[in-house]
């Protein structure tokens, strides 16, 4: 065994060459997870030392080998599909780092963990990193908000107003916001639900909503014909449907449902309001405006990468990680300290050289 073991293993894997066919491939895969499973049932087995068990190194191939085999009776082993491995926050990506995951941003598909940055942004002063976060990548970043609020009162350094965008609000951290005294600036998504798509489409926007008698007016003017408090996700909500409002025959169905009647699903009443209110303000000009100041963030995350090395984790484990973090955030402000005192300029955006040839040509 020894032996046939020295010749699958001896090279280091970094610089193992698989063979480009597919059934090779498939045949290495296979033997190879039959070696861990029967490597993993002899340390198993009664007559072996009992602290073999407890070594680090033999729990992580255990997770490795259940999430990525499946044993076979006649002592294979298959490699499981992709579609068959557990979800990026569950499954262990490297066997050097346990804490790091995989995550899926659009495109962008990446091992490891996920920086938040919180800065101050007042136009006279210069713009220091107040807070800094560090979490498995695939941790969503709403999750986050109430956490770093927290942090921030504890220090004395509650903010009157934290820019963030749309990953960072709900309805419920948009009340929550304002009860700790914080205005939570940042667009929410646009009104869902089982309506059609189209700018001429109704949405909950459109309904008048008697909260105190429960009873919510479509734009045709039918009442609803049931008001349920239930939960979903475990969060609290309010289901409503119109299925005794004539919506069959409704000449204007086709803007509001493709479904046989018009349903909602409404968030308790304070944060229903609150989401209301930002759908509303984001459309102006106005808070466009305002909004321009988390822009600054974009720099802040540039610098960052350009200057630290931010982008990529120098340690294993997420407590290394959460200091490496914070180490950078503390590198980002003695340079801004630094540009401060010296009077250095903030940098313009960049533009293209194209873009550059057309202001040049306007002016």
């Amino acid at each position: 065994m020894t032996g046939v073991w020295l010749e699958r293993y001896g090279q280091r894997a970094d610089s193992y060459r698989l063979p480009k066919g597919e059934a090779q491939r498939a045949s290495i895969a296979a033997q190879v997870g039959a070696d861990g499973c029967a490597l993993l049932d002899a340390i198993d087995q009664d007559s072996s030392p009992h602290w073999l068990a407890e070594v680090p190194a033999v729990g992580v191939l255990r997770v490795v080998w259940t999430q990525h085999f499946e044993p076979l009776d006649d002592g294979t082993a298959r490699y499981r599909d992709a579609k068959e491995l557990p979800r990026g926050a569950h499954r262990l990506v490297s066997p050097y780092d346990t804490d790091a995951r995989c995550a899926v941003k659009r495109t962008t598909i990446w091992d490891g963990y996920k920086a938040h940055f919180t800065e101050t942004c007042d136009d006279d002063a210069p713009h220091l990193v107040v807070a800094t976060s560090t979490t498995p990548a695939p941790v969503d970043d709403s999750t986050m908000t109430a956490s770093v609020h927290q942090d921030l009162l504890g220090h004395g350094l509650s903010p009157a107003e934290h820019y963030v965008d749309m990953g960072y609000t709900s309805a419920a951290l948009l009340v929550q916001a304002s009860a700790d005294g914080i205005d939570l600036v940042g667009p929410v998504k646009a009104a869902g639900g089982r309506g059609p798509a189209g700018p001429a489409s109704y949405t909950v926007g459109d309904f008048q909503i008697d909260w105190d008698h429960q009873k919510v007016t479509c734009p045709q003017g039918k009442e609803n014909s049931r008001w349920i408090e239930t939960t979903e996700h475990g969060e609290p909500r309010v289901h409503i449907d119109f299925y005794r409002a004539a919506c069959p025959t409704c000449p204007t169905k086709a803007r509001c449902t493709n479904a046989r009647f018009r349903v909602l699903t409404l968030r308790p009443r304070d944060q229903h309001e609150a989401l209301q209110k930002r759908r509303t303000e984001q459309e102006t000009d106005a808070w466009k405006a305002r909004y321009t100041t988390r822009a600054g963030v974009e720099g802040t995350i540039s610098q960052a990468v350009n200057h630290t090395g931010a982008r990529r984790a120098r340690y294993r484990g997420l407590p290394k990680a959460r200091l490496h973090t914070i180490l950078v955030g503390a590198a980002l402000n003695l340079i801004r300290l630094d540009a401060w005192l010296t009077g250095t300029p903030l940098a313009n955006t960049r533009t293209s050289k194209f873009s550059q040839l057309a202001l040049t040509l306007a002016t």
